[in-house]
């Protein structure tokens, strides 16, 4: 891989050199840079484009035997935007890593790179020897727009983070903030993390971000972000999480012989003020919003909890290998809520679900805003409640036909503080279904067959054109034996 010296001296290229040019991009007007894509890689078809590959032998480090490695991304088809990806090299300066045609096998396509001259990546991908030492695995990807994922030790790619979601709800109109330019430290040869920094650019916003990411059984992120308005906005979207749901056991699909198809199952969030929540998702007949309101929370995240092949039935997809993703805050963020963005999607191929964090307020253009947090991809060890959680929910009638009006769910929970109890304990449902619900029926019982807890409730809808928020939890005495169960009954 060829590379040329773009800046260098005496101090250590970090953090504060991408602040200073997020905050003099911001002080300028935002300029698109123009797609000077040559005709030959404009009109690839789907399959041509992915008939073009990085030679695993060119990955940047592998002749220098480093335990990561970096190969990339190629421009064509969507990926017409290129970014600039540098090396900050052990001495502290930056190399930028020129675009070698050479470095890629073009398969069946007939192109001819010898006048593109430096054209730049769409993206990067990290490898490493995640899962056995004699194979280096895609770790994380940073491709398109603030895209990225990352995969934890015998996990499958799911999921998606961001760097940054813009009027995702509530505004004129999505705006998606680019990475427009990486610089990636040279590990050491001993090296058991990564450094990654990156400049984010968009019409109304500009941003410097640092990841240093940590491979494991959990593949971890430390992320440090610093960001500048160049104009106001409706929802500024902190640390986005973008997912599928299709269906699920709170939602079957007739015809499918899948049991479900998502990447995750759920929405956790631990409040501030120490409430844990569960919110299972959904694939809504229209979009809806739906929010947490917080001050300085613990911790959200988009959550795969159903890690069981038989759930899903599918032999190439592997839902059941998707990562969780935790996002945890480092400092106190303030007020806020944790946003839930769902909206219809008819396949798996499309991604209908978003979460992220939306400060209450934000500082005039041009002042910095801080955040700073730990991304956790997770598997089957995850973050749970520290009581019990919800394994399952489902709606639907039992024996009984439940009423036109009527909505009847069975969720059932297991956990630590329901496991210690005695087989005769006292368990009560606490459920509430907001003013424009009355709950008719509630029950909590021990299931013989697993030792889990249900509960069972059916609601009646008061104003059909309106929704029904529920909350629920299994109480002993006056103490919380599980985290808050809530759902959405969307209008008729």
């Amino acid at each position: 891989m060829a590379a040329c010296l773009a800046a260098g001296g005496s101090f250590a290229f970090g953090f504060d050199d991408v602040d200073r040019l997020a905050k003099a991009k911001a002080a300028l007007p935002h300029v698109t840079a123009p797609l000077n894509l040559p005709p030959d890689l404009r009109g690839l078809s789907y399959d041509q484009y992915r008939d073009i590959r990085f030679k695993p032998d060119q990955a940047m480090w592998r002749a220098d035997g480093l335990p990561f490695e970096l190969a990339f991304f190629h421009l064509g088809k969507h990926q017409t935007a290129p970014v600039r990806i540098h090396e900050v090299t052990s001495s502290g300066a930056v190399r930028h890593i020129t675009f070698d045609p050479k470095t890629f096998d073009y398969g069946k396509n007939k192109v001819n790179p010898a006048n593109w001259g430096d054209l730049g990546f769409a993206g990067f991908r990290v490898h490493y020897a995640l899962n056995k030492p004699t194979y280096k695995d895609e770790l994380v990807v940073f491709l398109g727009a603030s895209y990225f994922r990352a995969l934890g030790r015998d996990q499958h790619y799911g999921l998606s983070a961001r760097g940054l979601a813009i009027d995702t709800a509530g505004g004129k109109g999505e705006e998606f903030p680019r990475f427009t330019e990486f610089w990636i430290e040279r590990p050491a040869s001993n090296a058991t993390s990564l450094v990654v920094h990156a400049l984010l650019e968009s019409p109304r916003a500009t941003g410097a971000y640092q990841f240093t990411l940590r491979p494991g059984e959990s593949t971890v992120a430390d992320v440090r972000s610093r960001l500048y308005l160049r104009a106001g906005v409706a929802t500024l979207g902190i640390a986005p999480l973008t997912s599928m749901f299709q269906h699920g056991e709170n939602q079957p699909r007739a015809g499918e012989f899948r049991p479900e198809v998502h990447d995750s199952d759920g929405l956790m969030v631990a409040t501030g003020e120490g409430e844990w929540l569960w919110r299972p998702l959904i694939n809504p007949s229209k979009p809806l919003v739906t929010s947490f309101a917080t001050r300085d929370p613990k911790g959200f995240g988009l959550m795969q909890r159903d890690r069981a092949f038989a759930s899903y039935e599918d032999t190439e997809a592997s839902y059941e290998r998707r990562p969780s993703t935790w996002i945890e805050p480092k400092g106190a963020w303030g007020a806020g809520r944790v946003e839930l963005f769902q909206w219809p999607t008819a396949d798996e191929t499309n991604d209908n679900i978003v979460a992220y964090w939306v400060p209450d307020t934000v500082p005039a253009p041009g002042q910095p805003l801080d955040f700073a947090y730990r991304m956790s991809f997770q598997g089957d060890v995850q973050q749970r409640p520290p009581t019990g959680w919800a394994t399952q929910s489902r709606t639907g009638r039992g024996f009984a036909e439940v009423a036109a009006d009527e909505v009847n769910y069975v969720v059932d929970f297991t956990g630590p503080a329901l496991d210690a109890l005695p087989h005769d304990a006292a368990v009560k449902p606490v459920v509430s279904a907001g003013p424009n619900g009355r709950v008719v029926e509630t029950n909590a019982y021990r299931i013989a067959a697993n030792g889990a807890w249900r509960l069972t409730l059916r609601v009646r809808r008061i104003d059909a054109t309106q929704p029904v928020e529920l909350r629920a939890f299994l109480q002993q005495s006056t103490h919380a034996l599980t985290e808050t169960w809530t759902s959405i009954i969307q209008p008729a």
